[in-house]
């Protein structure tokens, strides 16, 4: 079976596509590497190119109070991006990259085995759709709904929702991540620590 530091030493190493020409640091996720849940979002930001860490910048504060919300903490998910380098000016990621990158994505998800994928923004939703073998329009169309699929060969719960970037630039959507996340703790049988 594969292992998640190999994964991730892959990741740091890459030159796939352009972004790692530009990049201090990859990003190739973190967490408890057994985890029932994972979040994937689109691509590091400023902060996290730095670090090389997920969601370390304010919409990573913001994303571990939605954690709390539901009842979980950084510790019992696995945290990831599509994409694993820093886009320039943070940009969304070209399909380009996504292509590059998504294989490392993929094969994050068959050493985990998440029982919950929660997809954070339009650029992971529409990737995990796309695995899911399911049409994807708009995140706001599809956002705090649950959604049984079959990724990888794995049976998942997919729940799609808005990402908490989204929230720093327009304060209006935090309710809504709060409204999902919410969901979340109260989704009946969904994990058994809750």
């Amino acid at each position: 079976m594969e292992d998640l530091d190999k994964i991730a030493e892959e990741i740091r190493n890459c030159k796939k596509c352009p972004l790692h020409k530009n990049r201090k640091n990859a990003v190739p996720g973190e967490g408890d590497k057994k985890a029932e849940i994972m979040l994937i979002g689109e691509a590091p930001g400023r902060n996290e190119d730095e670090q090389g860490r997920p969601f370390v910048g304010a919409a990573g504060a913001f994303l571990n109070e939605l954690l709390s919300i539901a009842g979980l903490s950084r510790e019992r998910v696995f945290i990831t991006n599509v994409v694993k380098c820093r886009p320039p000016g943070n940009r969304d990621p070209t399909q380009e990259e996504i292509d590059s990158c998504s294989p490392y994505l993929n094969r994050q998800i068959a050493v985990i085995r998440p029982k919950t994928i929660i997809t954070l923004g339009r650029h992971s939703t529409s990737y995990i759709f796309r695995l899911a073998g399911r049409d994807f329009r708009s995140i706001m169309a599809v956002r705090g709904e649950f959604i049984k699929a079959k990724i990888l060969g794995l049976d998942v719960r997919i729940m799609p929702t808005l990402h908490p970037a989204a929230s720093l630039y327009n304060p209006a959507i935090r309710k809504f991540l709060v409204e999902d996340f919410s969901k979340l703790k109260k989704e009946e049988g969904l994990i058994d620590f809750l």
